[in-house]
């Protein structure tokens, strides 16, 4: 006999249990979408990315002179303060250049003052020259003068002694015939004759003395012309002595001052054997050794600055369309599981392959597009906690929010 299975029970309960396993299934298939939904807008709310990490200034520290290390006063991993002594170099040589540069500018410093006090002697001595060349004209002049008057008397006394010669021999002829006559004593013309001789020798005496005395004349023209040449050349002379001790002068002050410069280099040189901190940080890379020669330019430590650190995020070229400048951003570190905050602060200026030392020439060979990554700065905010402990170095997972 045949069962209507329609309205049994077990009927029921199959209709049932499909209606609730569809009921069920959509309501999981809502949650799903709703759960995508969600997660598409919440994952279009930033971007990220786990190629970046903490960076920070590294300074490296070397030898600004050469030297030997005679002691090294700072470890791998050690922290210092700006200021502090890192590493001593051997001074001695240094200080004998010191010590020579000083001695050679205490000599330029009593060169100049040797130099200084020619100045005044050199202007005085070329007033003195120049004063006793016009009093010696003056004295020339006037012995000039003397000696034309000398002359002029001279000639005078010539002409009168001349004259006077003339007369006598005409008186002589005269009382010749007068004594061949009788007219006059013998006496009378032995005596005429007498006066005339005398008077014949005068003349040659006054010519004489007239002679020296035109002598006399051009010596002292000449002795004239030689006093005025002299003070020709005084008047020449006199400013370029001066000028001659002034150039001197200033000659021995730019040399006082290049020795200055050598003092103050030797100087420097000798500071250098003290190599401090220039930065507060942590001490890495040291190969500084006592007894060790190190040569000017030598890196010999690194200091980390952990006082200005910054996080380089190497986004993908297709992340940065909304990306810019002040946006906040999470920075989780994988060291130790912390977020900190931060923002944008600036933008890249070119890829990180186009940078590198042998960037791509894909016009060389056979182009693949690649995506690019470029390097964003993100700064972190000051004063969180934890900041202590970061590392230039570290990985991290920043996380740009766009909206």
């Amino acid at each position: 006999m045949a069962v209507d299975q329609t309205n049994s029970p077990s009927a029921g309960s199959n209709t049932n249990g499909r209606r609730r396993n569809l009921i069920f299934a959509l309501v999981v298939g809502a949650v799903i979408l709703i759960g995508a939904v969600a997660f598409w807008i919440y994952s279009s709310t930033y971007e990220s990315t786990d190629d970046a990490q903490v960076d920070g200034h590294l300074n490296g520290i070397t030898a600004r002179i050469d030297g030997q290390v005679i002691a090294v006063h700072a470890e791998e991993n050690q922290s210092v303060k700006a200021g502090d002594l890192l590493v001593e170099l051997d001074p001695r040589d240094y200080q004998v250049a010191l010590e020579q540069a000083q001695a050679q500018l205490l000599k330029a410093q009593a060169e100049v003052r040797v130099a200084g006090s020619n100045v005044p002697i050199a202007r005085s001595a070329s007033e003195t020259s120049l004063s006793t060349s016009h009093a010696e004209i003056s004295d020339t002049e006037a012995g000039v003068a003397a000696a034309e008057r000398d002359q002029a008397a001279a000639a005078s006394r010539l002409q009168e002694v001349q004259a006077n010669n003339a007369r006598a021999q005409a008186d002589v002829a005269r009382y010749k015939s007068l004594v061949e006559k009788d007219e006059v004593s013998r006496s009378q013309y032995d005596q005429v004759v007498a006066t005339a001789k005398a008077l014949a020798a005068s003349v040659d005496s006054a010519r004489s003395s007239a002679e020296s005395a035109q002598k006399i004349v051009e010596q002292r023209r000449a002795q004239l012309d030689q006093a005025r040449s002299q003070l020709q050349l005084a008047n020449v002379s006199a400013p370029n002595q001066v000028a001659i001790s002034r150039a001197n002068l200033q000659s021995g002050q730019a040399n006082v001052k290049a020795k200055q410069a050598d003092v103050d280099r030797a100087a420097l040189d000798l500071s250098y054997c003290r190599i401090v901190s220039p930065v507060t940080g942590v001490v890495s890379k040291r190969t500084a050794e006592v007894g060790e020669h190190v040569s000017k330019g030598q890196r010999i430590l690194t200091v980390a600055d952990l006082s200005d650190l910054w996080v380089t995020a190497n986004f993908k070229e297709s992340q940065l369309r909304q990306m810019h400048p002040g946006q906040s951003v999470t920075v989780s570190v994988d060291a130790f599981g912390q977020d900190f905050d931060g923002t944008v602060e600036a933008m890249p200026g070119a890829t990180g392959s186009i940078s590198s030392l042998l960037p791509p020439e894909n016009a060389t060979g056979n182009y693949v597009k690649v995506v690019q990554r470029l390097p964003v700065r993100i700064h972190l905010k000051p004063g969180q906690q934890g900041l202590d402990r970061l590392r230039p170095g570290m990985s991290v997972v920043p996380k740009v929010w766009l909206k």
